[in-house]
């Protein structure tokens, strides 16, 4: 009868391989990068390629416009605080009004912001659809189609 201390030794396992390096670099200067890759569902035409760079500027201009809003905003807010420095004397929560308004100030700013181009940009994208779907119903101007 085998005891306690006679245990069987496990067979020895065998460890997981070895992965293969693999050396990752960016293309040499001069080198053509790759094709981006075709989907069936882009169309290619000189049509689209309007559409999108359409998009792709008004989209542009909205984030431009709503990024000199907002640091026009919290110009303005700085303005006032530098114009009022009775601010600094009249206490809030024990802290003085103008750091509160400092540090609390920019995110009604903020989040108004994000509000104001993430409908715009909504809108943008939705406009940019309807183009792309009135432009292949089938009519004279999409690829491939025979006039």
């Amino acid at each position: 009868m085998s005891g306690p201390d006679e245990r069987p030794e496990p067979a020895p396992s065998p460890g997981p391989a070895p992965l293969p390096r693999v050396r990752v670099t960016a293309p040499r200067p001069g080198e053509p990068i790759a094709a981006p890759a075709e989907h069936p569902s882009i169309e290619r035409s000189d049509t689209a390629t309007v559409y999108v760079r359409s998009l792709i500027r008004s989209q542009l201009r909205l984030a431009i416009v709503c990024a000199t809003g907002f640091v026009v905003s919290l110009g303005m807010l700085w303005l006032v605080l530098a114009a009022a420095p009775a601010l600094d004397g009249v206490l809030l929560l024990g802290a003085p009004v103008s750091w509160l308004l400092l540090g609390f100030g920019a995110y009604p700013a903020i989040l108004a912001f994000a509000l104001i181009f993430l409908v715009a940009s909504t809108r943008n994208e939705a406009g940019f659809r309807s183009l792309v779907s009135a432009g292949s119903d089938g009519g004279p101007e999409t690829a491939g189609a025979a006039p």
